[in-house]
């Protein structure tokens, strides 16, 4: 799938732990393991909007799309 995902990047530089980030986003460190690795095939707007705010972040930086070849 040509969509990225860095999550694991942005958390890195935020300095929060996967457990962390669910609690405050509010969903189980499962689901968030699967946004991570990016096998998730979609996320609801609520959760990406709680994630940006707990990571003070923009969309763009956690998501990213690359052209297929």
């Amino acid at each position: 799938m040509p969509i990225i995902v860095n999550l694991d990047v942005m958390m890195a530089k935020r300095k929060i732990s996967s457990n962390e980030l669910a609690e405050r986003v509010g969903i189980t460190a499962a689901n968030l393991s699967v946004l991570k690795t990016g096998k998730a095939k979609a996320v609801r707007f609520s959760t990406l909007d709680k994630i940006c705010e707990a990571l003070d972040c923009q969309p763009g930086d956690i998501l990213e799309w690359e052209k297929p070849e």
